[in-house]
């Protein structure tokens, strides 16, 4: 079987590549991939997926459907699209709807009538700013699938473990505006509060796990130098390889920030605007993935990694188990969002990446299509892990 589904992502490649350069061509911004989102559309519904557009309120995501029989594993295939703003597809998203749409279309064809399974793919938009698969995930959605499977491209062809939990929170205080010379007495300083509640965060720093990452950022203040300043903006973020250990620290960040309004008799006001979770490894997908990927001789295969940086796909995998393949298309020691990633997008390199991508996505949907015990073990793995690293 691997073989056949081989042979037909190769036999279709050309158009594979050409979609993807396609796609790279006309780069549009998260929750604004319209044109992308047509043709990976169109893509599924001439192979025989039965679509739905628009879904969980976002325009450019989608969901295509291919069922045989009943009882059968679901095996979702998920692929982002959208292009960094006013700079392009830097991050290599135009790659993996092709090689997701590659991967489906051949075990659409290639799987026989005897072989309960279905094949859901998802089109999930706004993965820059960390959105589009949380708000899909609130909305219900990959709830009918069993396992989640994506790629990427990378600097080396190899597997996640963890990715950093996040949650990130506007920050408003409110004070007392009064002329800074003249009656400083009656003013209460927004920025006071704001200043109290950096260095509070900083004190906090000390008594954390050492995995955890805490960042703030002043965005807007008063612009009058002789005014007691009654506003200003910020946004604070705390980061953990441990989903449940960021539910402790929450409550912690908020002690801080009200302290500091109790203490300079303003108001704070916090509003949560991101909240990602950490991926919860699967070991047993990643050996598979590892396993084709070296048996389709993927370019410099490289151990997995181990700790990796925030992603809406954690949310995902903090519930279904799965795993990302990252294919090498740009010299090892590349960074993403790079002017590199971009000069490589139409590259013979990226060309090879994203039909390699679909092979490897392809044969490792079929391990578990085809080995009805092998779902069992993962589902099984994928629960002790979530205890572990929830």
């Amino acid at each position: 079987m691997k073989d056949k589904l081989i042979r037909y992502i190769e036999e279709n490649r050309g158009e594979l590549i050409r979609m993807a350069d396609d796609i790279f061509d006309h780069p549009e911004a998260s929750g604004e991939e319209i044109y992308a989102s047509k043709i990976l559309v169109e893509f599924l519904e001439k192979h025989g997926f039965r679509t739905e557009t628009g879904i969980a309120g976002l325009p450019t995501a989608f969901r295509g459907v291919y069922e045989i029989g009943t009882g059968g594993p679901s095996v979702g295939l998920l692929c982002e699209y959208d292009a960094l703003r006013d700079f392009g597809h830097g991050c290599g998203h135009h790659m993996q709807g092709p090689a997701v749409l590659g991967a489906a279309a051949a075990l659409r064809e290639c799987i026989g009538e005897d072989t309960p399974v279905k094949i859901v793919v998802y089109g999930t938009p706004a993965e820059e700013n960390s959105r589009g698969k949380i708000i899909m995930m609130n909305e219900g959605y990959f709830n009918d699938i069993d396992v989640a499977f994506m790629t990427h491209g990378s600097p080396e062809t190899n597997v996640d473990v963890k990715s950093l939990a996040l949650r990130s929170f506007k920050v408003c205080y409110y004070g007392t505006a009064a002329h800074a010379a003249i009656k400083p007495e009656d003013g209460r300083s927004a920025l006071d509060a704001l200043m109290l509640a950096c260095h509070g965060l900083e004190c906090l720093r000390e008594h954390v796990r050492d995995d955890v990452r805490m960042q703030y950022a002043i965005r807007q203040t008063s612009p009058l130098s002789n005014v007691v300043p009654n506003f200003v903006e910020a946004t604070f973020v705390i980061r953990s390889y441990s989903t449940a250990y960021i539910e402790e620290l929450v409550p912690r960040l908020v002690k801080v920030l009200e302290g500091a309004a109790m203490m300079t008799e303003t108001r704070c006001e916090i509003t949560e605007k991101n909240r990602v979770d950490g991926k919860v490894p699967s070991y047993l997908i990643n050996e598979l993935m590892m396993e084709n990927a070296r048996a389709v001789n993927s370019p410099s295969i490289a151990p997995p990694r181990e700790k990796t940086g925030s992603t809406d796909f954690g949310n995902v995998l903090h519930k279904i188990p799965g795993s990302c393949i990252r294919i090498a298309f740009v010299p090892q020691g590349t960074s993403s969002h790079s002017q590199a990633y971009l000069d490589a997008g139409k590259s013979g390199n990226a060309h090879l990446a994203v039909c390699l991508a679909a092979e490897i996505l392809a044969m490792t949907s079929w391990d578990v299509i085809g080995n009805k015990e092998k779902l069992g073990e993962i589902q099984a793995e994928f629960q002790e892990n979530l205890k572990i690293y929830g």
